[in-house]
């Protein structure tokens, strides 16, 4: 596995990471528990070493979960995990909202380091920013957790501009974790992407895969689980899946003439983008995995990116990423 860097605190890790999300929540009913803490270590077995999970998946489930997977290798891979909605300690229970006060941030990573049976956090992001806690206060905090040894690398999720700028004063941010595809390319004009190369931030793209359908596995005849959040996303509605084939369509012709596969032209297209970016994609399936990870070996030159963007640009993606209650709580 190739190796990359996060940030100018130079946060080394494998060029693919792992997105843990899926064996918990999300996507609908848990992977089987032992299926998923082999899962988990074959990827490890494969050369991944950042795993990426958070408190708000299950809640608490899938941290305990990579704890539990990656502790007889503990020291040889990088955790990354969130904090920032408001879940009781005790009980699990969430209100929905969110809870970035530096008491509470303290609380968690405590109890963070119990459930994923570790001593410090490698990569510790704000999940959302909390409009109520002055970011200051927020980057303190974690601040304070990197002087005590608990925690070693901050990092933000899906933050406006402002609040990353403001953030990086108190405490240099290593890494920005936002949705980025071929179907979701906001951070191209927002400012994100340069922000970051300006500030020398890495960048960790969510969702690479565009949660499942730039596969090709997805099309409007898909059925989704009631539990699956992708039932509740306008671009998975039936109509806009119709439209947005024409993208994997573009991903089938070229993963033809490279003899790959649709994800794994999406995934080297976006480690083509710059060399500090990340991705993450996640699977429950030993055969996704390889497959996922075969991206890292896929080059693309740049007469084919030229092509891809071309007519990537040419295609009108139909339906916003999220639901309008989940991206309210992101710094669009």
């Amino acid at each position: 596995m190739k190796m990359r860097t996060l940030g100018k605190a130079g946060l080394e890790v494998s060029a693919l990471g792992y997105g843990c999300m899926g064996l918990s929540a999300a996507y609908g009913e848990p992977t089987p528990h032992a299926d998923a803490i082999q899962l988990l270590r074959a990827a490890f077995e494969r050369g991944v070493t950042l795993f990426d999970t958070a408190e708000a998946y299950g809640p608490f489930a899938n941290e305990a979960l990579l704890g539990e997977a990656v502790e007889p290798f503990r020291d040889q891979v990088v955790i990354a995990t969130k904090f920032g909605f408001d879940i009781d300690l005790k009980t699990g229970a969430r209100t929905g909202g969110l809870n970035s006060r530096p008491d509470h941030i303290h609380a968690v990573v405590e109890a963070m380091l119990k459930r994923l049976r570790t001593d410090r956090i490698d990569l510790l992001y704000q999940h959302r920013v909390d409009p109520a806690v002055p970011m200051e206060d927020v980057a303190g905090a974690v601040k304070e957790l990197i002087d005590a040894g608990k925690v070693r690398h901050f990092g933000l999720s899906e933050p406006s501009l402002d609040s990353l700028r403001r953030a990086h004063a108190v405490q240099p941010v290593t890494a920005l974790q936002n949705e980025y595809s071929l179907w979701t390319r906001d951070v191209e004009t927002s400012g994100a992407l340069a922000l970051c190369e300006e500030l020398g931030i890495g960048f960790v793209p969510f969702s690479p895969l565009g949660a499942g359908f730039l596969t090709g596995k997805i099309d409007a005849s898909t059925e989704l689980a009631p539990t699956d959040f992708r039932s509740m996303s306008p671009r998975f509605a039936a109509d806009a899946r119709v439209a947005n084939m024409a993208l994997v369509d573009l991903l089938k012709r070229i993963a033809v003439d490279k003899h790959a596969t649709p994800a794994q032209i999406a995934i080297a297209w976006l480690m083509a983008q710059r060399p500090w970016i990340v991705p993450i994609p996640g699977t429950t399936k030993l055969h996704r995995l390889e497959e996922n990870l075969g991206a890292a070996d896929v080059v693309l030159s740049s007469d084919e990116l030229t092509t891809i963007n071309a007519a990537a640009s040419a295609i009108a993606i139909q339906g916003a990423r999220l639901p309008e209650a989940v991206l309210a709580q992101t710094g669009r």
